[in-house]
């Protein structure tokens, strides 16, 4: 059992608290640092090097998780943002296109964060490579998107990937397939630090390895890590001496993230001592976002609140809608110079994640992580643009799936657009048992993706499928009880019908 620095001070007071609290951090940081010098050791040269430099990070964020106890918000300072520092994408639209749409492209690169895994969806390998829609997977789409920019506006935006190692060879192998496409693709590899025992506070790691059974011993620290690994790459440096003076980042999954040329114009046309060195893109907040992080204003700031930093007491007033009334949908534009800037200034002073995990043999463990839209409140004149929901349309879930799937949209160019023959804006909800949880099994129980331009709602439990040209239209629950079955029949209309039992039509 290990004590803790609360539990081991409990009867000291006043200068001898502080003293031994200070040994103690001392001692973890001289342990952790044996360790880490004996994992680099493991290391071949080449390795070594990044190793150090990952390492590095790693130590000032562990650091950092010593010292700091309790939530780090008080909730007594929070305000809401000010007029004006959360705008209306409605009034960002007004102003227009920007006067020169190629000049002010060739100041963006794009930057997908692309270090996740399809295992929540049964897949092995890389997220960003599982189809979405007619064969397309994400990157593809991505790929896309940027090449019509290119080609329409005679322009240069690269696409850059932050990989991590769970997802850099296998991206690697895939990008020759967009060799003679017009887009520049640049990869660099986010950090991978040691994830640590929860007694211990060491790594649980032997050697450098990443293979067998060493993969649970290391984790990519959070999308927050994109400053760090950008830098250390060399890429930043680069985008910037090619004249990029913004980058638009985003999760890979989120198929509404494509570039905007409205809030491209308004970064571009700010002067030169107001310049915006980071926009987040918020969008209202409905009952399925209430875990999402929100802005606030701390300290003078505009800062990113998340639900972890929040104290126990007051998380059912995070999650209220009144309240906080939008989230953070991780598209981000943000400034390179800046970036550089802070970086080299070490004046990032990113909000630690610790986000507990249980290994498949039982082992407790810790990953210290940051969050990329935290950095908010370090740079300049940022700004919240609250934007349509459709520029928020991820896929997280086979759910998710069948909706970028289904006729509710419409694929241009590599992004999707609400079908203009739906009559409400709002996308259905849906809800899929665990029978569809895995990919191949979701595909094996639809013959062809129902006709859903006028459902509301769907709820599906248990073992059923769905046979071709089914439509499905207002609230449509199906629920097979444990042991039976459900085939929907070929050509069938669900309109605002509860479906439940055994229904089986045999071919004889």
């Amino acid at each position: 059992m290990s004590l803790t620095v609360a539990d081991l001070t409990s009867d000291l007071t006043g200068e001898a608290m502080a003293e031994f609290q200070e040994k103690l951090f001392q001692q973890h940081e001289d342990s952790m640092h044996r360790e880490l010098e004996a994992l680099i050791a493991t290391a071949d040269k080449a390795e070594a090097e990044a190793t150090r430099k990952d390492f590095d990070g790693f130590k000032k964020l562990f650091n950092r998780f010593l010292k700091v106890k309790g939530p780090s918000i008080d909730w007594a300072k929070i305000h809401r943002p000010p007029e004006g520092s959360i705008q209306s994408y409605e009034k960002i639209k007004l102003k227009g296109l920007p006067d020169d749409i190629a000049a002010s492209l060739n100041k963006l690169a794009v930057v997908k964060l692309n270090g996740g895994l399809g295992t929540s969806m049964g897949c092995k390998g890389p997220k960003s490579l599982i189809s979405v829609r007619n064969e397309n997977t994400f990157l593809d789409l991505t790929v896309q998107q940027i090449e019509h920019l290119n080609k329409a506006f005679n322009a240069d935006v690269p696409l850059v990937l932050m990989n991590s190692f769970n997802t850099a060879e296998e991206t690697k192998k895939i990008l020759q397939k967009y060799k003679h496409h017009r887009v520049h693709i640049h990869t660099f590899n986010q950090s991978r630090y040691p994830r640590i025992n929860k007694e211990s506070l060491l790594p649980i790691a032997k050697t450098m390895r990443v293979n067998g059974d060493s993969v649970e011993a290391w984790y990519p620290p959070g999308h927050g890590d994109i400053y760090t690994s950008f830098y250390n790459s060399g890429l930043l440096d680069k985008l910037i001496a090619e004249g990029k003076e913004y980058i638009f980042v985003s999760n890979i999954d989120n198929l509404g993230a494509t570039v905007d040329l409205f809030i491209l114009r308004h970064l571009m046309s700010q002067p030169a001592d107001k310049r915006c060195e980071f926009i987040m893109e918020v969008t209202d907040k409905t009952r399925a976002d209430v875990k999402g992080g929100t802005l606030i204003q701390y300290d003078n700031h505009l800062r990113l609140l998340e639900i972890a930093q929040v104290p126990k007491a007051h998380v059912d007033e995070f999650k209220s809608v009144t309240k906080f009334k939008i989230f953070n949908t991780n598209n981000l534009w943000i400034s390179l110079p800046a970036i550089k800037r802070l970086h080299e200034k070490n004046a990032m002073d990113l909000e630690i994640i610790v986000n507990p995990k249980t290994l498949e043999g039982g082992l407790n463990v810790i990953q210290l992580e940051t969050a990329v839209g935290a950095a908010i409140k370090s740079f300049d004149n940022a700004l919240g643009v609250n934007v349509p929901r459709s520029r928020f349309l991820p896929v997280k879930t086979s759910s998710d799936l069948l909706l970028v799937m289904s006729n509710l949209y419409s694929l241009d160019n590599g992004s999707l657009t609400m079908s203009k023959e739906r009559e409400f804006p709002t996308t259905p909800h849906v809800k899929l048992g665990s029978s569809f949880t895995k990919v191949q099994q979701f595909l094996a129980r639809f013959e062809n993706i129902p006709d859903m331009l006028e459902l509301d709602h769907l709820t599906v439990s248990g073992d059923v499928t769905f046979g071709k040209n089914v439509s499905l239209k207002g609230t449509v629950i199906i629920i097979a009880n444990h042991g039976d079955r459900i085939d929907i029949p070929a050509g069938a209309m669900l309109e605002n019908k509860i479906v439940s039992g055994n229904l089986r039509i045999l071919d004889h």
